[in-house]
């Protein structure tokens, strides 16, 4: 039987050399491959009290979305600035170069939900952290976070030490 690194395809030197890029088009283009990501990712926060799942566009959509299902609980989109048509709050954050903004309806969930955080990977923390700050904002308390890969060199784990971090694979020192 397979495990999830298995589907997950390594990219040397992309965007540029000496990063190793984690794949996950492979990961999703496998009926098989996809179940078990989805399957696991539940699995590991079967036991979290939460009553919402966030996740950022697009691949936190890619997972999020079927836990959501899977887990019967509702589904909100975190977007980037300008994606959403209603009432948002936004929040913004570094990148390797530069910044960016991400956005969620006001009326995503009640103030005081228990929100579980969805996306495929954790590097250096910042889309997490910036996805933490917009649902507090929104009067909501962090669950825990749940990611496809961790890269756990970058340190993405340690911007966010207070929370609950799970993950379905680690590429530590690889």
């Amino acid at each position: 039987m397979k495990n999830i690194k298995d589907y997950i395809r390594t990219i040397p030197d992309f965007p540029q050399p000496g990063v190793q890029f984690r794949d996950i088009t492979t990961i999703i283009q496998d009926a098989d491959g996809l179940k078990l990501a989805v399957d696991t990712m539940c699995d590991l926060v079967k036991d979290l009290d939460f009553d919402v799942i966030c996740g950022a566009e697009s691949r936190g959509f890619i997972f999020g979305a079927p836990m959501a299902y899977n887990m019967h609980k509702p589904f909100v989109l975190i977007r980037k600035k300008g994606k959403l048509p209603g009432k948002t709050i936004s929040q913004s954050y570094d990148l390797e170069y530069g910044s960016t903004e991400i956005e969620m309806h006001v009326d995503s969930f009640e103030k005081g939900s228990k929100v579980l955080i969805v996306d495929d990977l954790i590097a250096t923390g910042g889309t997490t952290e910036a996805m933490i700050k917009l649902v507090e904002k929104l009067g909501g308390e962090v669950s825990g976070v749940c990611v496809l890969i961790e890269l756990p060199d970058l340190k993405g784990r340690e911007k966010i030490s207070e929370y609950k971090l799970v993950s379905a694979v680690s590429y530590e020192g690889e």
